[in-house]
């Protein structure tokens, strides 16, 4: 069964978690109603920007390294798992993110891009390292 744009494009605007696809160059093409929650960027602001509206200067290197050999070997051993990482918001302020990814091919075979699924979890890690400073 072929799953229509229509389908897809519903599945990803309902979503409640950020969903963005960025191209093989890290630009973004689509920005879902929670991901403008999550980051505080609307879609007019995050759509054919690069990631790094998001990504923290600290780690863009690293980010851009893993992307690129992500895109050149179809994959990384992150796909399919989610991973918590720092994030920003558009006020300015360091987020935390449980992120998630995969490749998406087109009918082709050829790496189309990244689509990207993010859960804001700042509290959840504000809570944690308080307990651990507590425990200390």
């Amino acid at each position: 069964m072929m799953v229509n744009d229509q389908i897809m494009g519903s599945l990803i605007e309902q979503n409640p978690d950020a969903m963005i696809f960025a191209d093989t160059d890290g630009k973004i093409l689509v920005w879902n109603e929670a991901a403008q929650r999550v980051f505080g960027f609307t879609k007019d602001e995050a759509i054919g920007e690069t990631l790094d509206i998001i990504i923290p200067e600290k780690l863009r290197v690293p980010h851009w390294r893993g992307y690129d050999e992500a895109i050149k070997n179809r994959g990384t051993k992150y796909l399919g798992k989610s991973m918590p990482t720092k994030a920003i918001h558009s006020e300015g302020s360091t987020i935390y993110v449980e992120l998630g990814f995969s490749i998406v091919l087109d009918d082709k075979n050829e790496v189309m891009g990244v689509l990207s699924s993010a859960r804001d979890i700042t509290e959840r890690f504000k809570e944690e390292r308080a307990k651990r400073e507590k425990s200390k």
